[in-house]
């Protein structure tokens, strides 16, 4: 006998299994949301200079990409709790 391990057994049918594919809604959504990302880094990352930013008390200076990334932040945030009221609006508003 030799020291050789034998080969993996092959699978019954011989083919991979099935992938689920997804829909063409899917792939826009997420095209969308890659070209979206795309655009706003890139409009972060070409303004660079230093802005005055006013708050309710005072005011400061911060570079414009800092100010941008920030308030898509906090737009994603707010989107994002938005949807979970409305989720909740809807399955209060469901018959039971």
């Amino acid at each position: 006998m030799s020291s050789a391990s034998s080969p993996p057994p092959k699978s019954v049918t011989g083919s991979k299994p099935k992938r689920e594919r997804r829909s063409g809604r899917e792939l826009g959504r997420s095209g969308g949301m890659i070209a979206l990302a795309v655009l706003v880094t890139l409009f972060a990352v070409l303004n660079l200079k230093e802005v005055k930013v006013d708050w309710l008390i005072g005011s400061g200076h911060a570079p414009l990409i800092v100010v941008i990334v920030i308030s898509v932040l906090v737009g994603i945030v707010l989107a994002y709790m938005a949807e979970r009221v409305n989720r909740k609006r809807r399955e209060g508003a469901a018959p039971r």
